[in-house]
């Protein structure tokens, strides 16, 4: 080894075989130099832990906004038109208008409103939406989960019917089933010379969904358009056109075309501006925590320091012997840093490994975990989720490599720096 310095006039190429050799055997400590071998161990499974555990939170918080993302704005919509295009005509125009923007695809007028539901076990406040069948049928989140009765009489009779759509808890909260009666109360049904007055009616239990989220299901009732816009006092006019689109992340990017389609006397607001301090909180809680993390994986990267210090300090002869046989500063700075590296290389690979299968298989570990314990470890009472969501994002994940590498790679220079510059007659001196 020595000689192929030798031969080269100190002049071997960088990162050349010689260098790679001489830092795998300063990895494979002997037992008189036990201590830098168990450094080199405990920071490699400190990197591993901690690259996996910055995979597995991120996946899990971006799964949960994805859920989230998924429920929330399949049941409320990603933009919504009000102002003075609401009435009439005008709304079939600005509807059509729309749905001719790239990337809608629905536009729905709608109805929002409070009433008092009145049913045989209790009565509660309740919020009603008003939506045409159509409508109805093409929100797959409400239609894709009814969970008892059906939607054939949806919107069949006059004014749309008496049939209407409960969220399962609510029903169960009322304690009724499809087919059993109810009582809505509108608080600004009638309206006389004096003013709006409260006005009763009886409503049929169509069927009941069921999303997911307790905070729906307990709350919501679906009602024909025209039966609401009779019962409220709305008559030939809504509340609001509510849009959804193929991409819920791009609606900054349609709010021009919608603005525009919409009219000069329309106001139009996205998901982002209807819930800006929950999806703020969210948005922040993420970055916060990938930072913490960020420095954990910073942190366990550091431990290479001491290990390769007490590396350097062992190998001070070796260092002097090859200096004084042509080696240049350059070559040992390389095989000092590449014995770093290494650590910190192989650690990551680990942590990928590690928490991109634990996010991959996440579903059959909660089983497992459940099974073992018999509880339940994501409860839908408290979560509004049943299972633990993990989404894995590989530019994220390429991140998180990119980190841990960088903070590897930074922490290996200090002591390289110290190996390289050795004197190698200070060196030998007291050998």
């Amino acid at each position: 080894m020595t000689d192929a310095v030798a031969a080269s006039g100190g002049h071997a190429r960088p990162f050349g075989l010689w260098e790679r050799m001489l830092a795998i055997r300063y990895l494979r400590a002997r037992r008189s130099q036990g201590g830098v071998g168990l450094i080199s161990v405990i920071s490699f499974i400190g990197i591993t832990l901690a690259v996996a555990t910055l995979i597995i939170v991120m996946s899990v918080m971006n799964g949960f906004r994805t859920e989230l993302l998924s429920r929330i704005l399949g049941f409320q919509g990603h933009a919504f038109v009000s102002g003075g295009v609401l009435d009439g005509d005008e709304r079939d125009r600005a509807v059509a208008r729309l749905l001719k923007v790239p990337g809608v695809t629905q536009a729905a007028s709608i109805i929002e409103a409070q009433a008092i539901a009145i049913g045989p076990s209790q009565i509660t406040g309740a919020l009603v939406r008003g939506i045409t069948p159509g409508d109805l049928q093409a929100t797959p989140l409400v239609a894709g989960n009814i969970s008892k009765g059906d939607l054939t009489a949806f919107g069949v009779g006059d004014y749309g019917g008496d049939v209407i759509i409960l969220g399962e808890r609510l029903a169960q909260m009322l304690g009724v089933a499809p087919g059993d009666t109810i009582s809505l109360i509108s608080p600004s049904g009638g309206a006389t010379a004096f003013g709006g007055t409260p006005l009763q009616k009886a409503y049929t239990v169509g069927a009941t969904f069921s999303i997911g989220m307790s905070q729906y299901d307990q709350a919501y009732i679906y009602m024909p358009l025209a039966q609401a816009q009779l019962f409220f006092g709305r008559e030939g006019t809504a509340d609001a056109i509510e849009i959804r689109v193929d991409d819920p992340d791009r609606i900054l990017k349609m709010m021009p075309a919608l603005s525009k389609a919409a009219g000069p006397a329309a106001l139009v607001t996205d998901w982002m501006q209807r819930d800006s301090s929950y999806w703020g909180a969210l948005q922040l809680e993420r970055a916060v925590m990938r930072l913490i993390l960020m420095l954990l994986v910073a942190i366990a990267a550091m431990n290479i320091i001491s290990g390769l210090v007490m590396l350097v300090k062992n190998k001070g002869r070796d260092i002097a012997i090859l200096r004084t046989m042509g080696a240049p500063q350059g070559s040992i700075l390389r095989i000092f840093f590449m014995a770093g590296a290494s650590v910190g290389l192989l650690g990551t690979a680990a942590g990928l490994i590690i928490g991109t299968l634990f996010c991959i298989y996440i579903g059959p570990i909660q089983g497992v975990v459940e099974w073992v314990t018999g509880q339940a470890v994501f409860s839908s009472d408290v979560y509004y989720l049943s299972r633990v969501p993990a989404r894995v994002d590989w530019a994220e994940v390429a991140l998180i490599a990119g980190w841990s590498l960088g903070m590897s790679f930074l922490a290996t220079l200090p002591p390289s720096l110290r190996a390289a510059r050795i004197d190698p007659v200070e060196a030998l001196r007291y050998e």
